[in-house]
């Protein structure tokens, strides 16, 4: 790629190998400024090869899908904010569908002190990490499992969601357009997550604030037939009124990590709940 200067190609290099890169860690590799290397992630942004993120960036993945590994690595603090303010949403004694997703696993994970709750998924990653605790019920749905991300997808699957009414669902999605429809890469993976919805009481979607900037092929579903929506940032203008609008709750997580998130955010309607 012309134009980089070798600080920019080796950040870029970084990036490609796990994921996201963060401003402090790069400023002290390179020992240069905090600002230097904001500098250098805007021109890489510039370029079309990272998208920003609090404190830092990420691989601009547009269209493609990132392998699951390495979206694990792709605003990682952020996804455990979510997940963490997601738990407390979640009441003990209730039952509920979680799907696959780096973002819903850490829902999961954030659920493991809960009690008597029983948990139905599609997800064999959620099902590993909430088996071993005696206070919460687990039933994986039956069918395909993909190799890529652990998904169990395919009309069996969806047999077994159709058995249940839960009193909530954790959806994650690849993409939100600012229209307000949740898209994701895999016609198969969304048709279990259209089985997740329709039987679940009260659905709620996580996903982090980079899949406002991308875009997938496969209609998931519209925002309005969610009841509550964390996320890691404020919601562009558009969204947030759709929000407002339909009365979907909106849940701010924010990383207490990250230090310029403060100058990024507005005041919010009332609608808005914000966690550090």
């Amino acid at each position: 790629m012309t134009g980089l200067s070798h600080r920019q190609t080796e950040i870029l290099n970084i990036a490609r190998a796990f994921g996201r890169v963060m401003v402090e860690d790069l400023a002290r590799r390179f020992e240069v400024s905090a600002q230097t290397i904001r500098k250098d992630l805007n021109d890489l942004c510039d370029h079309r090869s990272l998208t920003r993120i609090h404190g830092g960036a990420i691989i601009a993945s547009g269209v493609e899908n990132l392998a699951y590994e390495a979206r694990r690595f792709v605003a990682a603090e952020e996804k455990k904010a979510i997940g963490a303010a997601a738990a407390t949403l979640i009441p003990n004694g209730c039952s509920l569908f979680i799907n696959i997703g780096t973002t819903t696993e850490e829902v999961a994970s954030a659920l493991t002190s809960h009690e008597d709750m029983l948990v139905i998924t599609n997800n064999l990653n959620v099902a590993m990490l909430l088996y071993r605790h005696p206070r919460i019920e687990v039933i994986v749905a039956g069918g395909a499992v993909r190799r890529a991300d652990g998904a169990v997808i395919g009309s069996t699957a969806i047999s077994l969601i159709g058995q249940f009414k839960v009193d909530y669902a954790i959806i994650g999605a690849s993409a939100i357009d600012e229209e307000g429809a949740l898209l994701d890469f895999d016609y198969r993976e969304v048709q279990a997550a259209q089985a997740i919805i329709a039987n679940a009481r009260s659905v709620m979607l996580v996903a982090d604030s980079t899949k406002l900037r991308r875009s997938a092929p496969v209609r998931i579903a519209d925002i309005s037939q969610i009841q509550t929506f964390v996320t890691d940032m404020p919601l562009p203008d558009k969204l947030a009124n759709i929000c407002q609008t339909r009365g979907i709750q909106v849940i701010e997580a924010m990383p207490k990590s990250a230090d310029d998130i403060d100058e990024m955010v507005a005041e919010a309607p009332a609608t808005v709940t914000r966690i550090r």
